[in-house]
This record gives C-alpha cells, sequence and structure tokens, in this order.
C-alpha cells in the first residue's frame, strides 16, 4: 500500500560567508556570515509548520566551533539570515519536463505566511532577518561557505 505524501512548507538553506539581494540593479538586503534560506509555501501550511521550521533553522548546529566541528548554531555565532520566497521549491516533475506549481501558495496565502516566518525567525535570532521582496525578479548572490546545504520540509519531523 502507497502513503500519500501531504506537499509542506520546504526550505533550502546555505551556510554562507556572505549572501545578497539585487532587484533592478540595486541591492535590497545583505548580510555576512549567517544562513542564506530560500523558503516555499503551500496552501496548507499552518503556524506550526511555520514556528517549528523556523525553530530548527535557527538552532541547527552547522557551524564550526573552535575544533573545527559542526557543533554552532547560527545564533551561537551570533549570524545573520537573509530569506527568500522561492515558490519553485514546490515544482512538481513527475509528469512531463514542466514543472507544475500548481501546489505552491499563491500570494493572498503565501504572502502573510512569508511575513509571519520571518517575524518567527527575526524572534529566535534575537536581530532583524534580510529578505528579498515577495513575487520580485531577484538576483541573489552567495558565497557558500563548506559548501553546506540543508533541505527541511515542515511535513517530515518525525
Amino acid at each position: 500500500m502507497q502513503i500519500q505524501r501531504l506537499q509542506a512548507m520546504k526550505v533550502v538553506i546555505q551556510r554562507v560567508k556572505e549572501s545578497s539581494v539585487e532587484i533592478d540593479g540595486k541591492k535590497v538586503a545583505a548580510i555576512g556570515k549567517g544562513l542564506m534560506v530560500l523558503a516555499g509555501f503551500v496552501n496548507g501550511d499552518v503556524e506550526e509548520d511555520l514556528d517549528w521550521v523556523a525553530k530548527k533553522i535557527s538552532a541547527l548546529r552547522i557551524f564550526n566551533d573552535s575544533n573545527e566541528v559542526m557543533n554552532l548554531s547560527v545564533k551561537d555565532i551570533d549570524g545573520e539570515i537573509l530569506v527568500i520566497s522561492q515558490f519553485t521549491l514546490m515544482a512538481l516533475t513527475k509528469r512531463g519536463n514542466r514543472p507544475s506549481y500548481i501546489n505552491a501558495a499563491k500570494g493572498d496565502i503565501a504572502i502573510p505566511r512569508y511575513e509571519r516566518f520571518k517575524s518567527i525567525l527575526s524572534k529566535e535570532i534575537e536581530k532583524e532577518v534580510a529578505c528579498g521582496v515577495f513575487g520580485a525578479d531577484m538576483k541573489v548572490s552567495l558565497i557558500n561557505d563548506g559548501p553546506v546545504t540543508i533541505i527541511i520540509d515542515s511535513k517530515n519531523k518525525i
């Protein structure tokens, strides 16, 4: 018997030395050492999903300690976070060669979730979170540190 899996909020986290977002040739956000987070939302996301993912991101021990062991969180190193809305994370690619984004939350649902997610993350790391502009054509730059890239799915908590 096959279990049907529900679509869920997804984030791609990259440990960076620096990252920035440019729109129409103008830099709108930039961070130094920390995390660049791409976040995708679906219609079924609830407050608990946003909260769980934000807490997980802020507590992930993916920065090196003095022994060069990944043992510190972004909070521990007083790092920064840049969050970018990324509906293409919700792409369905099972059939054909054109991804379907039918499960991605539309702006009226995704924007409030994006804003709430940024707010929760800011509270968790006790500093402002940098961000892109929802729906804009953004040019994202980063220097990946490691590289370290982690993917989190809000329905994959167990």
